[in-house]
């Protein structure tokens, strides 16, 4: 129940940051959606519910550092995707392509992160998951060349101080 109330407030906290509206309608419209949310998926967010406090907020900082790399890395796919747009010679420079990824990740929510990591990352579309397989779709070769496994590799340094269980 502990990690349900903890689910709510986060989900119900970003909801009053992002919307910014205090009124009775958005504010009781953040509790039927943070609700309905932590309801369907509070088992996605605390799959491990045997990890000490001090280790969760350890993996906190650390996904806090990941998500200020990921989001450094958007800006320079965007970049990159400027160049093809408008550069005269960038149309030949898109050659989509479908990468297969294989990942050692472990529990769905580290799975989860890394597919909309990638997906969030312009030029790069995750369009299928089988297991460990995931298939991406890059636009270009420097595209499916950025799919070098970093990510994944900082993913799991996020999580590297928790036992794995099954998932």
């Amino acid at each position: 129940m502990l990690y349900r109330i903890l689910t709510f407030s986060l989900l119900m906290a970003t909801w009053l940051i992002f919307s910014g509206l205090f009124d009775a309608f958005h504010v009781t419209l953040g509790i039927l959606s943070a609700g309905f949310v932590t309801w369907i998926s509070s088992d996605l967010l605390f799959e491990n519910r045997t990890i000490s406090l001090s280790t969760r907020l350890g993996q906190a900082l650390r996904l806090a550092h990941y998500l200020l790399w990921l989001l450094w890395q958007v800006v320079l796919s965007n970049i990159d995707i400027l160049k093809l747009a408008l550069s005269p010679s960038g149309l030949q420079k898109v050659q989509p392509r479908i990468v297969k990824l294989q990942t050692s990740l472990k529990t769905d929510f580290e799975k989860f992160l890394l597919a909309n990591s990638i997906t969030l990352t312009p030029g790069t579309i995750t369009i299928k998951i089988l297991g460990n397989d995931y298939y991406v779709h890059a636009i270009s070769e420097n595209a499916a060349n950025g799919l070098d496994g970093e990510m994944e590799r900082r993913i799991a340094a996020i999580f590297a101080n928790t036992k794995r269980g099954a998932s």
